[in-house]
């Protein structure tokens, strides 16, 4: 299938929302951003939306924070001490550290925020399961203790998706299945509600009672020292108005041009075109697992040998192979739980008849699924349009229901019926590097009602991940994940469709850009 092309001329930059204006030359150096998708919630917890990851950590602050590397380093705390065989942890936080709202940041804000994520994500509530006590027993003190080892604690706490952040106690309290009623973090930078356009446009200005660590800067970890005034998004849904706009220095920095658009980009004067991000992100299908066809797992099967990964990388991201790796499993490639468990349902493409006699012996009788196609998000709208040919190639009514990604993100929480508002599967971009073991491929989970939207409920893979966390045997743990990849192929968590590494694009006025899985905006000078 041909990707969809875009017509480099565009819109007129004058008429495109949000661009920068001369007036802003008063309001100090402003660099200015195009995120991947408009920003519709800034809650964290929440949602798992990329585009709200991205800003939550300029925000909000975690107790670890990952270097470009993926080793969670201390960042709200000193450090911290293991007794009892990794059972209890004391975590110090460091001095100085205050909310946007003037207010200091203690202990129990860490306990409030902390309880709040448990409930919503999926590690998180691994470590609730585990939790004896979580303790506030003095200001700057938090000591966890767990009812067994949990090595992986430092990795859990700075994680970025559902992210840890840390929020003062009275937003902690939020109901998790309610968005906080206001944005007050800790980070380097402040949330400017005043000047939200949704839509259009998100500003964030430099925090100036942030004290930063005294450290290189190593993605999140480290020193976070900004060297802007202010950060400005502004959502420009047209690829090319985007690229045209970086070229003529109306926009500094595009998080994900269109792989299309590179090209030009690359030939542009004061243009650096880079990869920021070196694991990317795993493009996937979530199907609903409690209504209509895809409940049925033969269904999902048959979906999952319906699609050609490479044939939907090409759609989504051209015919330059170094910007994708498929297939793939259900595990980061070139990690330690990568294996050969089941490959040969994405490596060897079943023709399509041999797909509807999958759906045959499956029972599906052509009854339609509810496909949410987000339109506005580049990526995941050629995914969707692969997806949706393929899945009707072999028979499957497809309901292709297009939509903006913030309705997605807002349709996706319902759990009723399909004749009820309910959905049968929906694109997403799951982060890479955390699909690097059984622990933080939260999305192979099968807890049922605390699963992420989609819901799976699979005791037998729940009892395979807690073997794995709780082994400490490499051989026994690769044999795990073995297992738990072949279990996937069978019970289809949600269908894989490729690795893709999206290039940034920006100004070459920019210097300072750190590399890592989320971009991040301090330490970056502008010229």
């Amino acid at each position: 299938m041909q990707r969809r092309q875009f017509l480099l001329g565009g819109a007129a930059l004058a008429a495109a929302p949000g661009l920068a204006s001369p007036a802003l030359a008063s309001r100090g150096k402003v660099l200015i951003h195009v995120p991947q998708a408009s920003l519709a919630s800034l809650d964290p917890v929440w949602t798992t939306a990329v585009v709200t990851r991205n800003a939550a950590t300029m925000l909000f602050e975690t107790l670890y924070g990952r270097d470009e590397h993926l080793v969670p380093r201390p960042l709200m705390i000193e450090g911290h001490e293991v007794e009892d065989g990794a059972r209890r942890w004391t975590l110090r936080l460091r001095e100085g550290m205050v909310f946007h709202d003037g207010e200091r940041v203690l202990a129990r804000d860490v306990v409030a925020s902390l309880r709040r994520w448990m409930v919503r994500d999926q590690i998180g509530q691994t470590i609730a399961a585990r939790l004896d006590a979580l303790e506030a027993p003095d200001d700057r003190t938090v000591v966890i203790r767990l009812s067994k080892p949990f090595a992986s604690l430092p990795y859990a706490l700075a994680k970025t998706q559902p992210s840890p952040v840390i929020m003062p106690t009275r937003l902690a309290e939020t109901d998790p299945y309610r968005q906080v009623p206001e944005i007050v973090g800790s980070g380097p930078f402040r949330w400017v509600a005043e000047e939200y356009v949704p839509g259009s446009r998100a500003v964030f200005a430099r925090f100036d009672r942030y004290r930063p660590r005294d450290e290189p800067p190593s993605h999140a970890a480290g020193g976070h020292h900004v060297k802007v005034d202010r950060v400005e998004w502004h959502f420009l849904p047209d690829p090319a108005t985007a690229a045209n706009a970086l070229i003529s220095g109306e926009v500094d920095w595009i998080d994900q041009p269109l792989p299309d658009l590179l090209p030009r980009l690359r030939r542009a004067r004061g243009v650096v075109v880079g990869r920021i991000d070196e694991y990317g992100t795993f493009g996937a299908l979530r199907p609903n697992h409690l209504h209509g066809p895809t409940a049925n797992p033969g269904v999902r099967r048959a979906m999952l040998a319906a699609i050609d990964q490479e044939e939907v990388m090409l759609a989504a991201m051209g015919g330059d192979r170094s910007l994708f790796r498929a297939p793939v499993g259900f595990f980061l490639p070139g990690t330690p739980s990568e294996n050969e468990a089941g490959m040969e349902n994405v490596r060897h493409r079943r023709g399509t008849d041999a797909v509807k006699a999958m759906l045959d012996a499956a029972g599906y009788g052509g009854e339609r699924v509810v496909f949410m196609h987000p339109t506005d998000q580049t990526f995941y709208d050629a995914m969707s349009l692969v997806a949706a040919a393929a899945f009707r190639r072999v028979g499957i009514t497809v309901d292709d229901q297009a939509m903006d990604w913030g309705t997605v993100v807002q349709r996706r929480t319902n759990r009723e019926p399909l004749d009820r508002g309910g959905w049968s599967i929906f694109p997403a971009g799951f982060p890479a590097a955390e699909y690097r073991d059984p622990l933080f491929a939260t999305n192979l989970r099968g807890n049922g009602e605390k699963a992420w939207f989609g819901w799976p409920h699979d005791p037998e893979m729940e009892a395979m991940r807690d073997a794995w966390i709780d082994s400490t045997d490499e051989a026994e743990m690769m044999r795990l994940s073995e297992r738990i990849q072949a279990r996937a192929f069978e019970t289809v968590p949600f269908i894989p469709l490729g690795q893709y590494l999206p290039s940034a694009a920006w100004r070459s006025s920019l210097s300072g850009i750190l590399k890592g899985p989320v971009p991040v905006f301090w330490n970056v000078s502008k010229a």
